[in-house]
C-alpha cells in the first residue's frame, strides 16, 4: 500500500474515533450510538435519529461534517483513480501481448 494510502486511511480512522470519543462524552451517548452518528455523518446520510443536543455537540458536528466529507472526498478520488489506473494498465498489457510491435 501506498504511504500516502496509509496516511488517509489513518487519518480517515482518526476522525472516526475521535468523534467517537467526543460524542461519547459530550453528548452522553452510548458508544454504538456516538460510532453510529459519526459514520451517518461523514457518509452524509443523516438519518436524523440522533442529533447533538449541546452547543459544543453542535460545533463538533459541523468541524465533523467539515473535516470528514472531504477526506471521504479525498479517499473517493484517490482509490478510484488507482481503480481507473489499474485497469488501464491492465488493458494495456493485454494489447501489447495480442499485438506486438515487430519494429524489425
Amino acid at each position: 500500500m501506498q504511504p500516502h494510502y496509509r496516511v488517509l486511511l489513518g487519518l480517515a480512522g482518526s476522525i472516526i474515533a475521535g468523534s467517537t470519543v467526543f460524542f461519547h462524552f459530550v453528548e452522553g451517548w452510548s458508544w454504538l450510538d456516538s460510532y453510529f452518528f459519526t459514520v451517518v455523518t461523514i457518509s452524509t446520510v443523516g438519518y436524523g435519529s440522533l442529533v447533538p443536543a449541546t452547543v459544543l455537540g453542535k460545533l463538533g458536528t459541523t468541524v465533523l461534517i467539515f473535516l470528514g466529507i472531504g477526506v471521504v472526498a479525498v479517499a473517493i478520488n484517490f482509490f478510484g483513480a488507482e481503480i481507473v489506473n489499474t485497469r488501464l494498465a491492465r488493458l494495456e498489457r493485454k494489447k501489447d501481448v495480442h499485438d506486438p510491435d515487430e519494429t524489425e
